[in-house]
């Protein structure tokens, strides 16, 4: 399914089905882990608890994100969002803790594995369905700009990939009959989801740091802007600088000085600054423009930060 088609698929429908998706495969791997007693399935299983802790956190973030500005939040809500991609980070992590704990007694403690055939087939089950809801929303994440929908998706990926290496490793204890590579097997998947969650947390700690714009929508920023500086520069002395662009949760927003000759008419200098924010908004959908006039020989005070002028 091509979420980008379809515009029926917003951030809180998605986030709804990954909470039903989160339920289907703990059943599944749960069933799993207790037909073959592999600890690797095991983890898988616990990954999937979660899963669901984190798709309802997402889906509660999803629901505060989309409210509209109030007295307490003029500028809106967007930026719940980015706890919810943290939250997944950091439960990412506490599972792959939760995972080594569970493994590590059995190096010393083998246990034989039963009933592959039925553990294997409910394991891979549960994967697909994981794996093609993870695509569906990393391509509505992108669409709408979502940092909790592409958080869950990614965490998604992370459990198949967490149940790709299970079964690899069943697979092989199956083929050798070496009980010691079940453990070994889901410590290394543990591994593996840290540096994933670990990557997510980061990312949201960006996110509520307002960090910079996508380096696309810098590019086409400066485009627009050097449009401009060749249009209307020359002649009429216009310039700019202090451009600052930054992100909150789906939004984004550039903030910049428009310098232009001081014996302008006022009605002259809106036009063009009217002009100017069409084109950025045109150029960069969504993007909100703060555009701050002023003669060409005065710069505020307060005015600080990289410029691009």
């Amino acid at each position: 399914m091509n979420a980008a088609a379809a515009p029926g698929l917003t951030p809180r429908r998605l986030m709804l089905a990954s909470v039903v998706v989160a339920l289907l495969t703990i059943g599944l791997k749960t069933a799993a882990w207790h037909a073959t007693g592999s600890v690797g399935l095991l983890s898988d299983a616990l990954e999937s608890l979660v899963n669901l802790a984190g798709a309802t956190f997402g889906l509660w973030m999803v629901i505060v994100a989309a409210r509209p500005a109030d007295e307490g939040h003029p500028f809106g809500h967007d930026k719940a969002e980015y706890f919810s991609s943290g939250f997944e980070g950091i439960l990412i992590i506490a599972a792959a803790g939760a995972i080594i704990w569970a493994a590590l007694p059995r190096f010393w403690q083998p246990q034989p594995l039963a009933q592959l055939g039925w553990g294997l087939g409910l394991s891979l089950a549960s994967s697909a369905l994981n794996g093609w809801l993870a695509v569906v929303m990393l391509r509505a994440s992108r669409r709408h700009r979502s940092a909790a929908l592409e958080g869950d998706a990614r965490h998604l990926l992370t459990d198949v990939w967490t149940s790709a290496g299970v079964v690899v490793g069943i697979a092989l204890v199956a083929v050798t009959g070496w009980l010691w590579l079940d453990p070994l097997v889901a410590v290394l998947v543990a591994l593996n989801i840290v540096r994933e969650g670990a990557r997510l947390t980061w990312r949201a700690s960006q996110g509520l740091m307002d960090a910079a714009v996508e380096p696309e929508a810098q590019a086409r920023v400066a485009a627009v802007l050097e449009d401009f500086r060749r249009r209307h520069g020359p002649a009429a002395q216009v310039r700019f600088d202090h451009v600052l662009t930054r992100r909150a949760g789906q939004r984004r927003f550039v903030s910049l000085h428009l310098h232009l000759p001081a014996g302008w008419s006022l009605g002259r200098a809106a036009a063009l600054r009217g002009e100017l924010e069409h084109a950025l908004a045109q150029a960069v959908p969504g993007l909100r423009a703060s555009i701050q006039l002023l003669p060409l020989d005065v710069e505020p005070l307060e005015a600080s930060g990289p410029g691009a002028g």
